[in-house]
Parts: structure tokens; C-alpha cells; sequence
């Protein structure tokens, strides 16, 4: 098996990353104070940047505050002191999220960097700022989805402006290792599915919490580890305009497309309603519908045994494809080219 940075190890192990990640969060000192936050900012890009995505789907229910994810160069105008800014690299070193912390503090934000080490570790002592460190032995950003998220989820929770993390946590890492050992081998629900996709272009669809960080990630899994296009989209919005493209080249699309939905215990009920329609109306218009269904106590679990499904599905399709899900060459190159 072509697997150089051994990224189907570091999936094995994401019940263990999550508790790790938790325990390191719990042991930061000196966060900012919650009095007077009126608002929370995320800055990351890719892997780091999808942590943003978590902490907004399973803290913004219970912060009283919204919560913003920004990827890219430029700080939102409302970020002032009334703002806590979480800036996620995980090399410590993306350009967009320096760039974009460093607005924030000029700006006079409450900041907290969450960092492997890099540039951005190096501000955060010059800063005085909380480091959140990354766990480590992770190959690659991708392959550490709870140490760039669950360390925001704790932060924000031990700052009273989300609800308690700890018992969805521990029922986080209960669901992984029920769910993981499934996943793995040559028989297992991960890789039939990812016979069944064979060389269609994957549309994901989640609902509009935490399906559709859940759709992102396997989108973006797709795109990195078995290195083949794939979309994501979220219900119900979805079903307010893209549903209706689907209306010409159907002949074309039954050939080169396949729809995931990702199902959860956790949707509007009026969304599982707009599930069923969608299934049924895609159906007729790509090569095969397939349902990925969650199980878990509570969101948090929920989410990441979406997670962990469709990291091992994109894992198994490049092993069938013959493709390296470690590196990605292409991404490198653009990094060494803005760094010139």
C-alpha cells in the first residue's frame, strides 16, 4: 500500500488526537478575559482553517456571541478589543493568517494562536498571547482535524462562552473507537464505498450544522488524499438553487457523478424532509446516491464520526486509484511560489 507519511495511521488514531488535544487546552495559562467579547474571529486556512468550521457549528448554538471564520488576508472591520481572535496555523508559518492576526492586533483584539511553532508561535510570546499547541506526530494539517479544533472548543468553553466540552469530549473519543476499527481493511464499509464512488466526481451534502462542516471535509479530503475533484453543498439551501442545475445533461451526469449525503441525528426536521426530496430528484441525475449515517452521543460525536468515515473513504479510494494520500505537490508548489 502507497502510503508514505502513513496518513491511514494518523486516522487510526483520532480518538486518541482528541483527547490529547483536550487535555494539552486545559493546561494553557493566562487566556484573555470573556468580560465585554463581543464577538469571536477564527483565522486559518485548509486543515487549519476547517477548525474554525467546527468550533462555529458545535460552540455557536450555546456563545452568546457570533462566531466568525475568516480565510483569508484581511481582518473583518469589526474586529476591535471587544473581539477574541483565534489565529490556527498549523505550521505556524501560513502567510494569509499572519497577515490577518497581525490586523487584529493592531487592532487591538483579545488574541489566542493555536500553532505547531513557526512564525506565528514566535508572535504570540512577542505578543503575550496564549499559544495553544498542536499535538504531535501529525504528518500533515489534515490529519490533525481535533488538534486544530478541539482546542478552540476547549478554550472557548473554559472562558464561559460556550457550554461544557468536556462530556462531549468524552463521548467523542467513545464513538471513534467504536467507529474506527470498522473502517479499517480491505472489507470494510469504508473502502466498499469507495469501489462504489470509483472514478465518479463525489458531490457531498450535509445539512446547514454540523453536516455541512462535516460535507466540507470529506470534500476536501477527496481533493487531498485520493487527489480527484469533489463539490459539497448544504441543505436547505442547496435547495434553493443548485437542485434546480441539475434539470439539463443528464446524460453527462449519470456517468461522471455521485451524491453523498451525510446524515445525522441533529438535523431540522424539516431538513430530513428536503433530504428525502433530494435523494430521490439526484437519483435521476448521477451514476449513484449514497447515504453516510452518524451515530454518536450528542453533535461533537456526531460530527466527528462523519469526520472519521469519510477521512477513511477518501484514504481507500486513493489506495484503489495507486495514489499517494500523503503528499501533495501541487499545493507545495503554490506555497513555495507566493513565498518567492
Amino acid at each position: 500500500m502507497l502510503d508514505t507519511l502513513d496518513m491511514f495511521g494518523a486516522a487510526a488514531r483520532l480518538a486518541e488526537q482528541v483527547a490529547t488535544a483536550a487535555e494539552l487546552a486545559r493546561k494553557v495559562p493566562d487566556l484573555p478575559d470573556a468580560a465585554g467579547v463581543t464577538s469571536v474571529v477564527v483565522f486559518g486556512m485548509g486543515g487549519s482553517g476547517i477548525g474554525g468550521d467546527v468550533l462555529a457549528a458545535l460552540a455557536g448554538p450555546s456563545c452568546p456571541v457570533p462566531i466568525v471564520v475568516a480565510k483569508g488576508y484581511e481582518c473583518p472591520a469589526h474586529v476591535g478589543p471587544g473581539t477574541l481572535v483565534f489565529a490556527s496555523s498549523f505550521s505556524g508559518n501560513t502567510q494569509e493568517t499572519m497577515i490577518a492576526a497581525q490586523a487584529a492586533r493592531d487592532a487591538g483584539a483579545r488574541l489566542v494562536v493555536l500553532a505547531e511553532g513557526g512564525e506565528l508561535a514566535r508572535l504570540a510570546g512577542e505578543w503575550g498571547a496564549p499559544h495553544l499547541p498542536i499535538a504531535p506526530g501529525l504528518p500533515m494539517p489534515r490529519a490533525g482535524i481535533a488538534a486544530v479544533s478541539v482546542p478552540l472548543l476547549v478554550t472557548l468553553s473554559r472562558l464561559g462562552l460556550c457550554e461544557e466540552i468536556d462530556d462531549h469530549v468524552d463521548a467523542t473519543v467513545a464513538q471513534l473507537e467504536r467507529r474506527i476499527p470498522t473502517l479499517r481493511g480491505e472489507g470494510s464499509p469504508a473502502a466498499a464505498l469507495a469501489r462504489r464512488i470509483g472514478r465518479t466526481m463525489p458531490i457531498v451534502y450535509g445539512d446547514s450544522t454540523i453536516g455541512a462542516v462535516a460535507a466540507k471535509r470529506w470534500k476536501c479530503q477527496f481533493n487531498e488524499n485520493p487527489k480527484v475533484p469533489a463539490f459539497a453543498n448544504e441543505i436547505p439551501e442547496l435547495t434553493h438553487n443548485e437542485i434546480c442545475g441539475w434539470a439539463q445533461h443528464g446524460d453527462v451526469t449519470r456517468q461522471v457523478f455521485s451524491a453523498i449525503l451525510l446524515r445525522h441525528d441533529h438535523e431540522h426536521e424539516l431538513n430530513r424532509r428536503r433530504f428525502d426530496l433530494t435523494g430521490e430528484i439526484s437519483e435521476e441525475i448521477v451514476a449513484d446516491v449514497h447515504t453516510v449515517t452518524a451515530e454518536g452521543d450528542g453533535p461533537m460525536a456526531q460530527l466527528f464520526d462523519l469526520i472519521v468515515q469519510g477521512d477513511f473513504v477518501t484514504l481507500e479510494l486513493a489506495v484503489q486509484s495507486g495514489v499517494d494520500p500523503g503528499p501533495i505537490p501541487v499545493l507545495d508548489g503554490i506555497k513555495a511560489a507566493m513565498a518567492r
